[in-house]
């Protein structure tokens, strides 16, 4: 037997012998080159401090709002380096990381918070087209999928309460034949296919097609140029980079799982370190063999789950399952490449799907996500209201984060909207405590999380004294 699973994981492992440890959507001939560095003193009406998708949305939308406010944009490398550049491509109209824990918290105002992310995600989709940003936007949906037997009756429990309480419109319950006839896989016993509430997009292209739409605009942008320090000055504030200084009459931080320059707030995030796989391009024949017709996404519903996708150029994108926490929750680029998480993810991607077995990966990667108690993201002021802030999206901010934009725009104008009058807007999640308390306690709900699969999904104390708790653990 020992010797058989020892040559099931080489047959696996050889996969990735050619996967280079780097992100597929960055390792692209067409990547822009990065604006200069800030040098000397300047001055503008309103400083974004982050060139990932929270900040680029932000100086995008600050411009629509008023063409005649001088915007200048500020990123510590180069605009989609980050987590904008590497991450699944999923841009989901959910605000609260699901519909689920959107229900659990925030239950009053549900119907308010799918109103708006779909109109969200709708105002995604008129920028990609007012922009001409090139970055393969496609509103194929998604399909949530149940791998156990467990996993089906709580898809199918939770479809019938979305029925009761009105939010079912355009998802649909699938059964495993309904679901293997959209995906093949012999693991699939059940699916929920959420037709409208989902986009695949190219995330780096995302990344730089709005950096130009900034450009264009007017905006100042300035890359390799890290925000050092934060300060008012005068009626303003005043941010110190390495080769000078931009003193501003507003601020808004865009930095999400790097340290803020908000002290205070910086309780509220852990970063949490995710990896992927990217295949060879599919041959007709594998393809058919797989199916996937209409090219939604997927993700799995076990709590060590994976998500999984088809790019433009028909690839399969697999990620997730591993979450690994660094002690301390320091960001280092050391933790962005990990092969025994690798390793893991080819066995699991050929346990879904046997019938492309010989297919190799060519790229491997990882990197941080912001990650808050909540699993969604928080927003509020600092400095009288001269600064504005939104953090934690937890792996789900590529459509949230123009939402987040809004927010802090809004917040920064002192306004009254439909935006900052909810009470997810108006309340924090709660902070992780100080070492070695963050690690003990991340490690053991990680921990608890795994045996839960393994037993049915049935939730240790642990998980249940989480969940009293209304912490975010139960995705």
């Amino acid at each position: 037997m020992a010797a058989r699973a020892m040559g099931r994981t080489d047959r696996f492992t050889t996969s990735l012998a050619d996967a280079q440890p780097v992100p597929y959507w960055l390792d692209d001939p067409g990547r822009p080159r990065p604006e200069p560095a800030l040098t000397g003193a300047e001055t503008c009406d309103l400083l974004v401090v982050g060139g990932g998708y929270s900040g680029l949305w932000t100086a995008l939308i600050a411009k629509e709002r008023d063409p005649d406010r001088d915007v200048m944009l500020l990123e510590g490398r180069e605009a989609g380096w980050a987590a904008s550049g590497r991450n699944g491509g999923f841009c989901a109209a959910s605000l609260t990381h699901g519909l689920s824990n959107g229900l659990t918290r925030w239950p009053d105002e549900i119907h308010r918070l799918q109103e708006l992310g779909a109109r969200n995600l709708d105002a995604i989709e008129r920028a990609v087209a007012r922009h001409h940003l090139d970055c393969d936007f496609e509103r194929t949906g998604e399909i949530d999928v149940a791998t156990e037997p467990y996993q089906a009756r709580e898809l199918k429990e939770f479809h019938e309460e979305l029925v009761r309480r009105g939010l079912a419109d355009g998802i649909e319950y699938l059964d495993a034949g309904a679901v293997r006839e959209q995906v093949n896989s012999p693991t699939f016993r059940a699916g929920l296919y959420d037709r409208r509430g989902v986009a695949m997009l190219h995330p780096a292209k995302l990344a730089w097609g709005l950096k130009r739409a900034c450009l264009r605009l007017g905006v100042r942008v300035h890359e390799h140029t890290p925000a050092l320090t934060l300060r008012p000055y005068g009626a303003g504030m005043s941010v110190r980079t390495p080769y000078g200084q931009v003193r501003a009459r507003q601020v808004a931080l865009g930095t999400n799982v790097f340290p803020s320059l908000v002290r205070r707030v910086r309780a509220y995030t852990v970063p949490v370190y995710d990896y992927a796989l990217m295949t060879e391009p599919l041959t007709a024949d594998r393809l058919a063999a797989v199916g996937w017709h209409n090219r939604q996404g997927l993700g799995d519903s076990a709590n060590q789950f994976h998500y999984f996708r088809l790019t433009a150029d028909h690839r399969i994108l697999w990620g997730g399952y591993d979450a690994v926490y660094p002690y301390g929750g320091r960001v280092r680029a050391e933790y962005d490449d990990r092969p025994e998480t690798y390793a893991k993810l080819a066995r699991h991607f050929f346990t879904c799907f046997p019938q492309l077995e010989g297919v190799r990966f060519t790229h491997a990667w990882g990197g941080a996500i912001d990650t808050c108690s909540r699993f969604s993201a928080f927003f509020g002021t600092a400095h009288q209201g001269r600064v504005a802030y939104a953090a934690g999206y937890t792996g789900l901010g590529v459509g949230a984060t123009r939402f987040g934009a809004e927010v802090m725009l809004d917040l920064l104008a002192g306004e009254r909207t439909e935006r900052t009058e909810l009470e997810m807007v108006r309340t924090k999640p709660l902070p992780f405590p100080p070492e070695p308390f963050a690690w003990t306690g991340i490690a053991l709900t990680k921990w608890s999380l795994a045996r839960a699969d393994a037993r049915g999904g049935r939730r240790n104390l642990w998980l249940r004294t989480l969940d009293r708790l209304g912490l975010g653990f139960d995705s």
